[in-house]
Order: structure tokens, then C-alpha cells, then sequence
């Protein structure tokens, strides 16, 4: 125990005599760069773009009142669906009846006093060939007859019109479709002249999609198509997806109807209507709405995922390759479209080349990278 006493006060100068003579440890090797490559073929790319809109109703009679007179009832319910031809409303109809009940005794009269100048007249026809009456008289039969005719037709006129305002006084839905709210209650006076709106029937099924697009973008696609670089898809170019306003996607795959021929000066846009089935009636007039239109295809183009996109500071698009010797490349591109999240690449890269699509930020050009994935190749139709 002596001895060990006398060892101790040197024991932190042996452990750092051992310490200086155990080796130094050796520096952490810098690790290769992981990255993961798509190998990129040309092919036919379908292009579209995504415009917003509004739905419209297929069909929209506003019903109006015909004749002057008191609503005595609405036979309807609010927001139901109605046939075409169907009652909406009654309004009182006796004033009409009486109406057509004195047109039809005066056709009655007129036709009284017809019968009466024909007999007459032909007396008289048989009178004027022995001279028994004067042609003066036969002259004022034949004009009395004709007098009698026409007062006959304006009569038979008469009752048709009233027969027509009668029939008014029962109002009708147009057309078949969604009723809206009532503007007038039983008991309210509604005027023909001033054309009183009762209420609005909507046909909802088939809808329509008003889109709006740039003026710009439109004359672009017209340009592309003649010079070639842009190829018609067909029929198929005139379907139409759609949107909602909670993002979710729409069933139904709507055709686009037509394309407007004047451009709105306010905002620069022409206007397109789509046509979407509606059967279930998720889609109501007004609804904001995102639509996706195919507009044809570009040949020998190629996809690539957004983030393998950079840009330098002059603004070009470029992205990093890994090369045979398995080290990163920098090559400028020619990008101009989005596509879904991914660009289209329309020149700057070569069929079976490997572009870096993830683990790109810290690379530097001439670096070695370890490939560690395979990304999967957007789909396009090959050349």
C-alpha cells in the first residue's frame, strides 16, 4: 500500500505518456453523393391545359305571366323537378271565360248575317241576267256578302285570341327541369304587359361549362397546329375533365361544344363551352370550376419530373446527368411547358440519357454520385 501511495501522484502523466503514444485517428472519408436518375425516351406527349369556368344550365325558361289577373294557386313545390307542360300556377280565369263566351256569340251573329247576304246575293245572280234588278244592286249585295265574310273571319279571330288568353290563365312549365323559388305568393296580381316573372325552371342535365381562355394561348395552339409542331389528337382532343371547388375530381368526362369568335376586350379571353353529363346532379348552375382540356399532341418530346429543373442565373432551364463515367454533368434544356408537374422538354437531351432527379442540391459539376434508384419513366407514347 506504501508503494501504491507513492505511484499515485503520477498516474495522470502515464495516462497521457500511453494517450501520445496511441495513433491518431484517421479523417472520415467524404461520402459519394446518392442520387436517384430517370433515363429519358422521346415520345408523342398529349398536351392540355386547365382553364376555369362556370356552369351554366343546359336549358333556362324564365315563366312569366301572359294575362293580367290574380294568382289562385301554385301547384308546385319550390326546388322540385317539373315536367315540361306541367302546371305551375292558376290565375283567376273568369274575366277570360267571359271574354270567350262574347267573342263566340258574335261569331254567331256574323255568321247569321253571312248566311243571310249569300241567299241574296244569289237571288241576285239570277235577277241580273233578265235585268229584273240593276246592276247597282247587284253590286251592293255582292260588297254586303264579302262585308259579311270578312266580319265573319275577324270574329272566328276573336275567339282564337281568347281561347289563348283563357288558356294563359293556366301556366305551364316550358320546359322539363329544376324549379326554382316562387316570386309570387296565391292572392298576388300579376300584369301580362309588364310580363310579371313567377318563377325559373332549369334544365340541369346535360350542364354546360363556360371556360375562359387567353386570347394569346388560343392564337399560340393555332400557330403550333399550322406550322406542324403541334399534331390534332383527333376526337379525342375534344374531351374535357373536370374540377371541382373542393379540388376533387368530377366522374363525368365532358366534349368541348365550340370555341368563342370574340374576344372579351375587358379581359382579353374567348370564351369555350363544354358539355358534361349531369345525372346525378352534383353540378348546379353557377359553380366555379377548374376544366382540363386536351388540345393535341407534340411530337419527339419528353417528360421530366419538376425538381430535376433548375435554373441558371441567366434564366435557362438546365438539369444534371450522370454520365458514362458515373459523374454529374450540367446541360441547358429548352422547358417552356408544365405539365402536371412535370416539364416538357422539348430539345437539349438525347434519348437513354440519365437525368439526376432527386438528391441534385448540393452537386456540383465533374462530382462522381453514386446511383441509388431508378425512377420511373412518365408515361408517353414512344416515337
Amino acid at each position: 500500500m506504501p508503494a501504491l501511495s507513492r505511484l499515485y501522484p503520477y498516474a495522470p502523466l502515464c495516462l497521457l505518456a500511453l494517450a501520445a503514444c496511441s495513433p491518431a485517428p484517421k479523417p472520415a472519408a467524404s461520402a459519394t453523393p446518392e442520387v436517384s436518375v430517370l433515363t429519358v425516351r422521346h415520345g408523342a406527349v398529349p398536351l392540355s391545359v386547365e382553364l376555369p369556368g362556370r356552369t351554366a344550365p343546359f336549358l333556362i325558361a324564365e315563366v312569366r305571366a301572359r294575362v293580367d289577373g290574380v294568382v289562385l294557386k301554385r301547384s308546385f313545390t319550390e326546388g322540385a323537378d317539373v315536367r315540361a307542360g306541367q302546371a305551375l300556377y292558376r290565375i283567376d280565369a273568369a274575366p277570360y271565360r267571359a271574354t270567350l263566351a262574347s267573342a263566340e256569340a258574335q261569331l254567331q251573329r256574323t255568321q247569321a248575317n253571312l248566311v243571310s247576304n249569300n241567299a241574296q246575293l244569289e237571288r241576285y245572280q239570277v235577277l241580273i241576267k233578265g235585268n229584273a234588278v240593276s246592276k247597282q244592286a247587284y253590286d251592293n249585295a255582292l260588297a254586303a256578302q264579302l262585308q259579311a265574310a270578312a266580319d265573319v273571319a275577324a270574329a272566328k279571330a276573336a275567339v282564337t285570341s281568347a281561347g289563348i288568353n283563357l288558356a294563359y290563365t293556366n301556366v305551364t312549365a316550358p320546359i322539363a327541369g329544376r324549379s326554382s323559388v316562387s316570386q309570387v305568393t296565391q292572392g298576388a296580381y300579376v300584369q301580362g304587359g309588364a310580363a310579371t316573372l313567377l318563377t325559373t325552371v332549369q334544365q340541369i342535365d346535360p350542364m354546360y361549362v363556360d371556360l375562359q381562355q387567353s386570347s394569346a394561348e388560343g392564337l399560340a395552339l393555332r400557330r403550333q397546329l399550322a406550322e406542324g409542331s403541334l399534331k390534332s389528337g383527333g376526337r379525342e382532343q375534344a374531351s374535357v375533365t373536370l374540377k371541382l371547388e373542393d379540388g376533387r375530381s368530377y366522374a363525368e368526362q365532358g366534349t368541348l361544344e365550340f370555341a368563342g369568335v370574340t374576344v372579351n376586350q375587358a379581359t382579353g379571353s374567348v370564351t369555350l363551352r363544354a358539355r358534361f353529363p349531369n345525372p346525378r346532379h352534383l353540378l348546379l348552375p353557377g359553380m366555379f370550376v377548374r376544366a382540363e382540356v386536351k388540345q393535341g399532341v407534340r411530337e419527339h418530346a419528353m417528360l421530366v419530373p419538376a425538381p430535376a429543373i433548375t435554373r441558371n442565373p441567366q434564366g435557362e432551364a438546365t438539369v444534371m446527368l450522370v454520365d458514362a463515367a458515373g459523374k454529374a454533368q450540367q446541360r441547358t434544356v429548352v422547358a417552356t411547358t408544365l405539365l402536371r408537374g412535370q416539364w416538357l422538354v422539348e430539345s437539349g437531351l438525347k434519348d437513354g440519357e440519365r437525368v439526376i432527379v432527386s438528391g441534385i442540391q448540393k452537386l456540383k459539376p465533374g462530382s462522381a454520385v453514386k446511383v441509388l434508384s431508378q425512377a420511373a419513366a412518365p408515361a408517353v407514347a414512344q416515337n
